[in-house]
């Protein structure tokens, strides 16, 4: 009986080399799956699923984590404004660790004993798959044909053209990965330090011109309503900004990072609802929230955004963490205003029941009226008085 291996795939020159390496060169039974995670059309799906067939193997499936991405990921980046290097939505880093969990927990269920992914020694993919391979699936063999062969473009080309593969396989001058959470743009210019992606390069071409404003509905953190439009799915709320926000061009930029394999890094992304959301919920936030509570967030999600980018999503103390972000949300409820505009976008102001800038204790800088001037006279002398004892008996 010939050994089972299931393939994450994507229908790309990679996986395509993967499926007749293992099932021709190997003699495996390639099991492949596809993991959605936002990012294709029902047409996309279906393409990738022929040409899968089309390549030998012996079963397809589409597994469809879409909601799942949402309940379990996203919604914790919006709760905890997560931009890795006060930039980056981790667009792709997100997605990768789902894609790769699904596809061990798919392997475990149809009993294979070995997982197969295309990606290279060079980025961090292949430690996000790894890593949920081995803890999901810790006996199964994990092959990686493309890393493990130091494989070329070229060399993957010419094999497939020796097992009858005739297709016209076109190197795009920028490579794309789409996804709910954003799209990743990578080209010549990510590749230096001083060049910025061309106009040409973004997937989202400017058409809009004139500014409009939208309102966005929070309840308990989560985005309900976007220009009037309630929506039961926070999935379909995200879909919708990016609709609204995408041809403005809002939401490009370069992300500078470091990699989990510890070399730095250079990525375009257009992620307009994902920095619009972000935006949008941590002022809504410096509104209802106190000072130590904004703190404490800031803080644990920022660590919750790199440990996700490395591919520990799965330690238990991510949990904690969650559970940490999703307690401080029982007040983030409310409307945000927010101005779209070429190339950029203005959060505008907020309106919720639960806004701590309440007119009843006053109004900064002009008056109060909860206290007297002698209370914060008393109260400015017990709180200096550690740093004026430690200048007096260290400047005598």
């Amino acid at each position: 009986m010939s050994q089972k291996v299931v393939l994450a795939f994507s229908g790309g020159l990679d996986t395509s080399f993967c499926v007749k390496y293992l099932s021709e060169d190997r003699g495996m039974d390639v099991y492949s799956v596809l993991v959605d995670t936002g990012g294709f059309s029902d047409a996309d799906l279906k393409a990738i699923e022929e040409r899968a067939y089309s390549l030998g193997v012996k079963s397809h499936v589409t597994i469809s984590k879409t909601d799942d991405y949402y309940q379990q990921c996203l919604k914790f980046l919006v709760f905890g404004n997560v931009l890795k290097n006060n930039t980056y939505p981790l667009s792709v880093s997100a997605e990768r660790i789902f894609q790769a969990i699904a596809a061990a927990e798919y392997a475990r269920e149809i009993g294979a004993s070995a997982i197969a992914h295309g990606s290279t020694g060079a980025g961090n993919d292949q430690v996000r798959f790894d890593m949920a391979f081995r803890i999901i699936a810790p006996d199964a063999e994990v092959i990686t044909p493309i890393r493990d062969l130091r494989l070329s473009r070229e060399a993957e080309i010419e094999y497939l053209k020796s097992k009858g593969v005739e297709q016209e396989w076109h190197k795009s001058a920028y490579s794309i990965n789409k996804g709910l959470w954003g799209t990743s743009v990578g080209g010549k210019e990510t590749l230096t330090s001083d060049q910025f992606l061309p106009e040409s390069a973004w997937p989202t071409q400017v058409t809009k011109t004139e500014p409009e404003t939208i309102t966005l509905t929070f309840q308990h953190g989560e985005i309900k309503g976007v220009a009037g439009e309630t929506f039961a799915n926070s999935v379909d709320a995200i879909r919708k900004i990016t609709e609204l926000a995408g041809p403005f061009g809002i939401g490009r930029d370069i992300h500078v990072g470091d990699t989990i394999i510890g070399i730095k890094g250079r990525v375009g992304f257009e992620a307009p609802a994902p920095l619009i959301l972000i935006k949008a919920h941590h002022t809504l936030e410096k509104h209802v929230l106190g000072k130590w509570q904004l703190y404490w967030k800031e803080q644990l999600a920022n660590w919750y955004g790199t440990m996700l980018h490395e591919g520990q999503f799965m330690d238990p103390v991510m949990r904690n963490i969650e559970t940490f972000l999703a307690d401080t949300q029982a007040h983030v409820s409310g409307k945000v205003h927010v101005l779209l505009a070429p190339y950029r976008f203005q959060v505008l102001g907020i309106e919720s029941e639960h806004d701590l800038m309440s007119a009843v204790f006053g109004s900064y800088g002009e008056m109060n009226n909860a206290w007297t001037g002698d209370d914060v006279r008393g109260f400015s002398k017990i709180a200096s008085n550690q740093v004026m004892i430690y200048e007096k008996i260290n400047n005598q």
